[in-house]
């Protein structure tokens, strides 16, 4: 098939496929790998487990991607959209997992996962809460809530005893500059791998200063095998899938944000139907992390960043991305490889990308009428409670576990407040389709 206009049924030449699914990888490896390795330490497990965790997870990352990306029957968006797993099951899956154990945890995300499959055309009905005002503030959300992660990044990740030295800070903003002369001196498919050159540049120069090298290569195996229910055959504690179910409603909301997002980034629009299909997926895949002992999936906001720098709207480059992360679960010398980036790297790449998240919010909200109307106080409200969790982490850490799993999360709760400040404000907006914003 020869190569289309850019849109997001645009099939490109294979070498651009690679290339721009890889700079999708290495954008959301860190995040991809970090939910296996807190639950493992939660969990106490050994390291050979934390490797079938890591492996797992990015095997299964791989094929929640395609089923998102290429889609079939009524399942999958057919969009760009890459999928990891949620941090929002994390505090209640190490819960589930303390009191029940490994098997406990996965018999929790089955059901959840068929729970979210099945309800998926009466959630996507909920699609008319969703007009411009509520949109382009949850945009606006998603990359303000992202640029901590970025930021922590550039420092040299959490719990590095380095965090925010001169060598961190100095590589950082030294992938970031290289980011942004790419993206601004060079040209056509050059300059649309800013982010890819960035961090491959980023991770030379570090080599070069001696803060990164490749040794773990070299012990790492040449071949993973996925086991289905490696911890053993699932449990089912009622207590712990109806918190799963939970997270998962969080999670449905957080999609249907993520899902307009890139429908406005690539002049796709999300109505009922797609939505249905979208959350269909998640709920699939989520069953099938369940089996491969990996977690609930969604898609990555993080890649959503990526795809407003690169402006490449073509599902088939995630669809790239997504049979890289099968490569990587099955051969971990190469998942090796990328864990060799370090994170000062990644957080340089991250400032850009993130920060076209927000300005692609800005753009949408300037379509958006504030003239005799109720608009400000929902747009001001809703960014200014999903900030509390950034400004102040512990802010909510006396509330019940169950709200804890909404409030802590800024994207979720701050969406859930513009949703619901809208229909205080606004009543019910007419139409049950997302009528895309500034569609040229």
């Amino acid at each position: 098939m020869t190569e289309q206009k850019n849109t997001v049924d645009s099939m490109l030449p294979v070498p651009k496929l690679f290339a721009y699914g890889l700079q999708h990888v290495l954008a959301m490896y860190a995040g991809a790998v970090a939910v296996p390795i807190i639950i493992a330490q939660a969990m106490n497990l050994p390291v050979e487990d934390l490797i079938r965790l890591i492996t797992a997870d990015l095997f299964t990352c791989g094929i929640a991607t395609l089923i998102q990306s290429l889609g079939f029957g009524n399942i999958g968006g057919r969009i760009p959209m890459i999928q990891g797993v949620t941090f929002a099951a994390v505090g209640p899956m190490a819960m589930i997992g303390a009191q029940h154990g490994m098997t406990a945890i996965y018999g929790a995300i089955i059901v959840a996962g068929l729970f979210t499959f099945l309800v998926a055309p009466f959630f996507s009905r909920l699609i008319r809460l969703f007009p411009p005002v509520v949109t382009g503030t949850i945009i606006t959300i998603i990359g303000i809530n992202l640029m901590p992660v970025a930021v922590k990044w550039m420092g040299g990740g959490v719990g590095n005893p380095n965090f925010g030295s001169f060598t961190n800070i100095g590589l950082g903003f030294i992938t970031f500059l290289i980011v942004v002369f790419t993206h601004r001196f060079a040209k056509g498919f050059v300059g649309n791998l800013s982010v890819l050159i960035g961090l491959i540049a980023g991770t030379v120069i570090a080599m070069a200063m001696g803060v990164t090298n490749f040794n773990e290569v070299g012990k790492a195996h040449w071949i993973s095998v996925i086991e289905p229910f490696y911890f053993g055959l699932p449990t089912f504690d009622w207590a712990s899938v109806l918190s799963m179910i939970v997270v998962m409603l969080v999670v449905m909301v957080e999609t249907t944000g993520d899902s307009i997002a890139i429908g406005e980034i690539v002049d796709k629009k999300i109505g009922r139907k797609e939505l249905a299909s979208i959350i269909r997926a998640d709920g699939l895949s989520t069953v099938i992390g369940g089996i491969l002992n990996s977690f609930p999936y969604t898609a990555f906001a993080q890649n959503v960043g990526l795809i407003a720098v690169t402006q490449v709207k073509s599902r088939f480059v995630v669809a790239a991305s997504g049979v890289i992360l099968i490569l990587l679960g099955l051969f971990p010398k190469l998942a090796a490889i990328v864990a060799c980036i370090p994170n000062a790297v990644l957080g340089g790449a991250g400032i850009a990308m993130f920060g076209m998240i927000i300005a692609s919010g800005i753009r949408s909200l300037g379509k958006v009428s504030f003239d005799n109307n109720h608009n400000l106080i929902l747009v001001a409200i809703s960014i200014g409670v999903s900030m509390i969790p950034l400004a102040a982490p512990n802010f909510y850490d006396q509330f019940p576990t169950w709200a804890q799993i909404l409030l802590k999360s800024g994207i979720t709760f701050g969406s859930v407040m513009a949703i619901f400040l809208n229909l205080l404000f606004n009543g019910l907006s007419q139409g049950d389709e997302f009528e895309s914003i500034g569609r040229r």
